[in-house]
């Protein structure tokens, strides 16, 4: 019982080797439904999602805390997912949502960029010269919505336990060497990987319920124990706050103790220095 991650680009047979995986496997294939849900919940019509994954993540920065809120009901419905096991995900942000985990095997596919443009090509009826721009483009454009929303680096290879250039082998031939590899017992679930992933399952739905009235908090979770936490004295000032956020997060299914965190506001020095503009 493992999870799979594949990191790929467009026309790059990624979708292909994970699909034919998920199939060999008998394990079920992620990739669009989770934006979709990411979607709906964040009440965005899923054509703008979408552009947004193709036109670097600009969208975002017209909501209040878009980016906040975007990666916290991505990273719930992931989660929400993958916490059953045996699921092969082809999609954004897969590595890094999951990343200490230990029974998950994350996997980049590349190909040589002369197959991308002639793929790109035949599906888009357009000229060669369009296609390599289109697809350096995309790839940059990926590259920066991993690093402005996520922070990473999607073709950084530590991310990864396993990079594959497919542009030497068959889609039959990235599946064979994946399949043997998902089954080594370093890529199974056990007690431990699996409560790893329980917690930050239960963080991310208590994230996701509180997302609206503070933005920017953290979450974590440990045997139904829930932490909240970066938060000013500040956002107290309305007398039941924390009370609230106790609540709200106490009903979600799984917690049994809720602590919430403060941070003291620091309050701005009236001193001047003179010397500093010397």
């Amino acid at each position: 019982m493992s999870i799979i991650t594949i990191s790929r680009g467009s026309y790059s047979r990624g979708k292909n080797v994970a699909e034919k995986l998920a199939q060999r496997l008998g394990y079920e294939c992620l990739s669009r439904d989770i934006l979709l849900e990411a979607s709906n919940e964040f009440n965005i019509p899923e054509i703008k999602l979408i552009r947004a994954l193709h036109d670097a993540p600009t969208v975002l920065e017209r909501f209040n805390h878009g980016k906040e809120r975007y990666v916290v009901y991505l990273r719930s419905s992931l989660l929400k997912h993958t916490r059953k096991d045996n699921v092969v995900y082809h999609g954004l942000a897969g590595h890094y949502f999951l990343q200490d985990i230990s029974h998950v095997l994350k996997i980049r596919i590349l190909a040589n960029i002369n197959d991308r443009v002639k793929e790109e090509m035949r599906r888009e009826n357009i000229s060669g010269e369009e296609a390599r721009f289109i697809l350096k483009k995309d790839d940059e454009e990926r590259r920066k919505w991993g690093i402005k929303v996520y922070g990473v680096d999607t073709q950084d290879s530590k991310l990864y336990d396993m990079v594959l250039n497919i542009s030497t082998m068959t889609v039959d031939d990235a599946v064979d060497i994946l399949y043997e590899t998902v089954r080594k017992t370093a890529f199974q679930t056990t007690p431990e990987s699996q409560e790893k992933l329980e917690n930050l399952a239960l963080a991310a739905r208590v994230q996701t319920a509180l997302i609206h009235l503070v933005p920017k908090v953290r979450v974590t979770a440990d045997s139904g124990l829930v932490s909240i936490g970066n938060i000013e004295e500040k956002t107290t000032a309305a007398k039941d706050t924390v009370d609230i956020l106790r609540k709200v997060a106490g009903a979600i299914n799984g917690v049994r103790e809720v602590h919430v965190h403060l941070i003291p506001v620091k309050e701005k020095s009236h001193h001047i220095n003179p010397f500093y503009n010397m």
